[in-house]
């Protein structure tokens, strides 16, 4: 979800990319339905894991979901490496309506730290002036 809502809402001013430390067979159900509702279509996407993600360089590197900051790669380039601690709504039980809401609520979380960081002058700060505002969007709740 992140990395739709970034291209989406970053209007070409970020790319981003998205990748897992344990990939699905395919894209959350969930996850589509949740992006579906604030405008994003994402059917046909395939998740991708994140051992081939070690060979691009990459500006900043954000994980989301807690298991994944302990499973990330080293990337060449030294990005900016930052945190935004959530929990996982794939882990999530209950009926299909409590498996939904909590992708819903994640994907408002998500947005809402987006917006804190796409707030943010990203093309005219270096990066090591960002790196601590781009960390704190994380906190965003």
């Amino acid at each position: 979800m992140a990395e739709a809502l970034l291209n989406v809402r970053g209007k070409g001013r970020i790319l981003a990319e998205s990748a897992g430390s344990r990939p699905a067979a395919r894209v959350n159900p969930h996850a589509v339905e949740a992006l579906t509702k604030v405008g994003i279509e994402w059917r046909g996407h395939v998740p991708r894991g994140i051992d081939n993600l070690g060979q691009a360089t990459w500006d900043v590197v954000i994980t989301v979901c807690d298991n994944a900051k302990e499973a990330c790669p080293i990337f060449p380039g030294h990005p900016l490496m930052a945190h935004w601690g959530m929990d996982d709504p794939a882990d999530a039980t209950g009926t299909e309506e409590e498996r939904q809401r909590a992708f819903d609520t994640a994907c408002a979380l998500l947005t809402r730290r987006i917006d804190a960081m796409l707030a943010l002058p990203l093309e005219s700060a270096p990066l090591t002036q960002l790196a601590a505002r781009i960390a704190a969007a994380g906190q965003v709740r």
